[in-house]
């Protein structure tokens, strides 16, 4: 009988305590036991000139844990450097001064806030009053933002007592770090690009940077901190907050002189030799606009070049923090409880390759054809139209407008660079990311062992998807045997699972079926999302292709899956030929709804496609057959046509791109609908999502503003999924955000802009029912 309580079950079995992260990163996969994949090197298509300055490779690992801090880093012994072997630490690490100077009247006389200074006091050119200066003034504490070493020094000895009661490891690659060292004594100007998944992601880089005598850079930090002091000793130590009076990032671009001036600053602190941190999110793009004003200020020939450093942060477990500090109380009860609480889990970052901003640039490989997401998918979507518009999909929320030069022109080729830009280095940023243990766990448990799994069998699909996380080139972050790593992973898992049969030496493991458990689950899977997109979108278009085939009154027989959450048993038979144009034509639909970073930022979304589609032949979903023709597709000497070389000048290019007719078949062994359905599962969060999202317009009186909106869709989500009592990882917030976005993208929501707020309505296509059910049937094809 299953029992929903986990107070003695799991903690009997899996404590935490009696299990701890391996301190040798081994790997668990026995074929690659002595091979790691090289990760870290920059582009080789926007950068071809660094690729000949590759990341030092030792023979070994050079890992090493910055929480594991004893008297030997330190230059005495003896006992009492043993008790405060972190203040002795942090007293030899070498900090590098950030004196102000006269930054703020070299703000001012910048030529963008001169102009708006004088335009809103109506005085001519050259006459600057203290009005401008006070005009200033919400805004000069963070231009006065510096880096004290006194002021460094300790809150890195707070960051490391904090982080060791947060986790149990911080472990770093330090032959990456080597190479920082090497372009940093050149004189590079760096800046640090991370994805913003918790509060802790600012403070970790500049710690580790600090840890091995690095520039620490100012840190771009997006949340709000209201108590003065905590105020006062973050902008010592290089962190630029938001002004007091906003309390959110839109709130403070509202006003028209805060981004000249955070451009301006930017501009002077590059000046000054600085290091940046910028973290970037990928859901809303906030964040961007700081890489948005170090590409103009390179175009425009204001900083000669930046290098680029993109840093992958992978979390056993996120930490859960207050980030939103409203009173000194607040924040000293939670520094207080998390100085005595249990470390969980352990993190791992990622120093990738330098690579420099301008060769970017000037390579002109960056660009992308922008198309409206409504322009690539309605005639699909409306008009069951066969042939796609190939481009890439305009994102209009993921920049805020007023960094084009007119913010009712999103074409603005300046803004399409800055968005190109930003992609590009959230790809990059995905692509480092090593996957945790939990990650792997959580995608099993959830994807492919739904109802659960026993211990043995959990162990082995372990072993089997990390192989085929290495196989694609993506690092891991946990060594150790794959028992152990397993059981350490369901003891942090413990509150999300239920453990049956606990006594028994293979005890069975269930996810918890509860609307907050799925959705951690669900969020551990990302880097295994990102990891096989190219086979989950080729899944999810055969998927399509089966159920139009369904709809077609053909019967195939599946096993061992769920169709729209019914269980269909039978005999393991797919005997369905598809047809190639078709699979990419799907294929090619479905990368236009897909997230922002993860799809390659330097390949076409019709290559894409065909790689997609290339990628289930070779895991063996897919068997490749010719078409029946008179000659088979290899007999070249038979061909009627004559051959003609790659040099013919009467070859048009895109004539090389004209694919020979292919239909494939579904491969028959027993594991091949497991893998089938555990692709599609890994995207279908996202997909139902849209799809509730689509249903719920028939029930949301319009207009409304966009939080209001996004309450009510997230209400609905909810809804169905306590309904269904399936489906949990649909439900989340992030989760109705992005179908807002994509459905703006897509025409059917409309923004009308008005003076204090954005208010939401259908459009006039959309209000019809059967357009509405369209575009649900089109979103349905892929579950």
């Amino acid at each position: 009988m299953m029992q929903d309580k986990n107070d003695g079950i799991n903690k009997d079995i899996y404590p935490v305590q009696g299990i701890r992260p391996a301190k040798k990163m081994m790997f668990v996969a026995p074929c690659l036991a002595k091979v790691r994949p090289t990760l870290g090197q920059c582009c080789h298509q926007c950068t071809p000139d660094r690729m000949y300055n590759k990341l030092g490779q030792s023979s070994s690992l050079g890992f090493r844990d910055l929480l594991s801090v004893n008297e030997t880093q330190t230059r005495y012994r003896g006992c009492l450097a043993k008790r405060f072997c972190y203040a002795l630490f942090v007293s030899g690490c070498e900090v590098y001064a950030s004196p102000v100077s006269n930054r703020v009247e070299r703000v001012c006389q910048s030529n963008s806030v001169e102009e708006v200074l004088l335009a809103e006091e109506n005085k001519p050119e050259g006459q600057r009053g203290r009005g401008q200066i006070g005009r200033l003034a919400p805004f000069l504490p963070l231009i006065k933002t510096c880096i004290s070493p006194s002021h460094l020094r300790f809150m890195a000895w707070v960051m490391l007592k904090m982080f060791s009661s947060l986790f149990e490891s911080i472990v770093v690659k330090q032959n990456h770090l080597a190479a920082l060292q090497k372009v940093s004594k050149e004189g590079s100007l760096l800046v640090y690009i991370y994805v913003r998944q918790s509060v802790v992601d600012c403070a970790l880089i500049p710690l580790v940077l600090f840890c091995h005598s690095l520039k620490v850079p100012y840190t771009l930090c997006p949340p709000q901190f209201y108590i003065s002091p905590l105020r006062s000793v973050l902008q010592k130590v290089g962190v630029l907050l938001l002004p007091s009076a906003a309390e959110t990032q839109q709130e403070a671009e509202m006003d028209s002189l805060y981004s000249l001036v955070m451009k301006s600053l930017v501009c002077e602190l590059l000046h000054e030799g600085q290091a940046l941190s910028v973290g970037v999110s990928a859901l809303s793009g906030q964040g961007g606009q700081w890489l948005a004003h170090i590409t103009q200020l390179i175009k425009e020939g204001s900083v000669p070049d930046v290098n680029l450093v993109p840093v992958g942060i992978s979390y056993d477990s996120v930490p859960q923090t207050n980030v939103h500090v409203v009173g000194l109380r607040t924040l000293l009860h939670w520094l207080w409880s998390v100085l005595w609480r249990r470390p969980t889990g352990s993190v791992r970052i990622q120093f990738a390759q330098p690579f420099s901003l301008k060769e970017m640039l000037d390579s002109d490989r960056c660009r992308v054809d922008w198309l409206p997401l409504q322009d690539l998918l309605m005639p699909a979507i409306l008009n069951n139209g066969t042939v796609s518009v190939f481009g890439r999909r305009r994102m209009s929320w993921f920049l805020p407008s007023h960094y084009a030069s007119d913010p009712n022109e999103p074409e603005d080729p300046r803004r399409d660079l800055s968005v190109a830009v930003i992609l590009h280095l959230l790809f990059l940023v995905n692509s480092y990311t090593a996957a945790m243990s939990t990650s792997l766990v959580s995608s099993v448990l959830l994807y492919k062992q739904r109802k659960g799994v026993s211990l043995s069998i959990l162990c082995g699909d372990v072993t089997w998807l990390t192989e085929e996380m290495l196989f694609r080139n993506r690092d891991v972050g946990f060594g150790g045997s794959i028992a152990d790593v397993v059981r350490y992973s369901l003891s942090l898992l413990a509150p999300y699972i239920i453990v049956l049969m606990p006594s028994s030496k293979d005890p069975y493991i269930v996810p918890r079926p509860s609307l907050h458990a799925i959705l951690h689950l669900s969020l551990q899977r990302q880097t295994v999302l990102q990891t096989f997109i190219s086979e989950v979108v080729g899944a999810c278009a055969v998927s399509a292709m089966l159920s139009k085939v369904s709809a077609s009154g053909i019967s195939y027989v599946v096993r061992g899956g769920r169709a729209d959450g019914a269980e269909v048993k039978g005999v393991t038979r797919f005997d369905v030929v598809l047809c190639q144009s078709e699979l990419i034509e799907h294929a090619l639909q479905l990368c236009h709804l897909l997230s922002p970073g993860l799809l390659p930022p330097c390949q076409s979304s019709k290559s894409f496609a065909l790689d997609a589609i290339h990628s289930l032949v070779r895991c063996g979903i897919l068997i490749m057959e010719e078409v029946s023709r008179g000659v088979p597709v290899c007999d070249f000497w038979k061909k009627k046509d004559p051959l003609i070389w790659a040099g013919d000048p009467c070859q048009c290019d895109s004539d090389c791109e004209v694919l020979d007719p292919h239909s494939y078949k579904i491969s028959q062994p027993s594991h091949c609908p497991d893998m089938l359905f555990f692709l599609c599962g890994l995207l279908a969060g996202h997909l139902r999502a849209l799809c509730w999202t689509t249903a719920s317009l028939d029930h949301i009186e319009f207009p409304l503003p966009e939080t209001v909106f996004v309450a009510q869709i997230h209400a609905y989500l909810c809804d169905m999924a306590l309904k269904e009592k399936q489906h949990y990882e649909s439900c989340s917030v992030e989760a109705a955000h992005t179908a807002l976005r994509t459905l703006i993208d897509l025409g059917v929501i409309l923004e009308e802009r008005n003076e204090d707020y954005v208010s939401l309505n259908v459009s006039p296509l959309f209000q019809s029912s059967g357009n509405r059910q369209k575009l649900q049937y089109f979103i349905k094809q892929y579950l």
